[in-house]
């Protein structure tokens, strides 16, 4: 018979479902992804560092879990080397079978240490968050807690969650000629990939280096990259973006990095009340009134009038008029507040990896 498992959130609602995965307790923010697929990806991006996930498709599993394929360190089926997420709630687990599995979803949950719950009604769980906001929760695999409570008094917006996935010293991958430079707040492989693929050296930097340390890498380009958090806690990270503007290498923010350059500008960046998780949400390119179809994860986003007034509005949400790119032509910047390699999700936006490429070659 299988274990008993519990959720408990922050409001006071407990939930019974059956536990898989590591037998352990994990706290963190419960947030919700829409995507039906791509929980390999998801669960290894490091913007869920800190976050309990609900999956809301109904089936969990289906095509089991890949073996890690790389090249030049560089993974290319996965967005890290570990899982995350704090703990994942399904509604049901299913039994993987994909000629390329190696191993099933609850096998790969519990060989690293990661809580799983189902048999959870996870459309009413994700109500609740739509209608209450992200809120912590405690899963508890490991039979009823005395004290749930206790668990839950650290909150996900106190924490610098970007140290924890941060490299400590400088990661290169490849051999290109010429060298871009990523300051790693958590960066996920598909980006990368798609910088590799240009024929670019990618030197990883630490998401706290300075202007001088990014500056002596001889940088073609500058990517702030995705990171899991709050960008407000991130004074060393937002100095370096607003000294290294002022030498114009060509900078791609993304998603936190989107975030970060506009607090480096001047502007305000506030926590959403769910956040955008999702690998299907429409985005409008106001300049050229162009629709994409974009992959998300963020809880925190600027609107409008949040953005400084240096910058240029570039791309707003369909859904509720988030910020979702910027523009400062002056000083080779543009930034997107979703990812634009997509995995999982559609390539629509992947040519903006080719604006980055073409300001780089126009910059030397």
């Amino acid at each position: 018979m299988p274990d008993k498992a519990y959720i408990y959130l922050e409001d006071g609602t407990v939930l019974e479902g059956e536990g898989f995965g590591s037998r352990t307790t994990r706290t963190g923010e419960l947030v919700f992804t829409t995507a039906m697929n791509g929980y390999p990806e998801s669960l290894t991006d490091p913007s869920y560092e800190g976050n309990i996930l609900i999956m809301t498709h109904p089936l969990i599993g289906n095509y089991g879990v890949p073996a890690k394929k790389q090249s030049s360190g560089i993974l290319s089926n996965f967005e890290s080397e570990r899982i995350h997420a704090e703990a994942l709630v399904i509604g049901e687990l299913t039994k993987g079978n994909k000629w390329n599995s190696s191993m099933g979803l609850d096998e790969w949950l519990s060989s690293e240490g990661v809580p799983g719950i189902q048999g959870i009604d996870t459309r009413m769980l994700t109500k609740t968050v739509r209608n209450k906001g992200a809120m912590m929760c405690t899963v508890s695999t490991q039979g009823k807690l005395k004290d749930p409570k206790r668990a839950l008094d650290d909150k996900y917006t106190n924490i610098n969650f970007v140290e924890r996935v941060s490299p400590k010293k400088p990661l290169v991958h490849g051999s290109g000629k010429r060298n871009v430079v990523v300051v790693d707040c958590g960066v996920k492989h598909g980006i990368l990939q798609c910088i590799a693929e240009m024929g670019y050296k990618v030197t990883r930097m630490p998401y706290d280096s300075s202007a001088d340390d990014i500056m002596k890498e001889d940088p073609a380009g500058i990517v702030y990259s995705n990171g899991p958090g709050n960008p407000n806690l991130l004074d060393k990270t937002v100095e370096s973006f607003r000294n290294v503007m002022e030498y114009k290498v060509p900078i791609f923010g993304i998603c936190l990095g989107n975030q970060v350059a506009s607090l480096a500008m001047g502007g305000r960046v506030r926590k959403m009340k769910f956040g955008h998780r999702a690998i299907n949400k429409g985005v409008i390119d106001i300049i050229s009134k162009r629709a994409y179809i974009t992959t998300h994860n963020h809880g925190y986003a600027m609107l409008p009038e949040d953005v400084p007034e240096k910058a240029r509005v570039w791309l707003l949400s369909k859904d509720d008029n988030v910020v979702e790119g910027m523009m400062l032509k002056e000083n080779n910047i543009i930034t997107t507040q979703f990812h634009p390699e997509a995995r999982p999700g559609t390539n629509d936006a992947r040519f903006m990896f080719g604006m980055f490429d073409r300001m780089m070659k126009e910059y030397k």
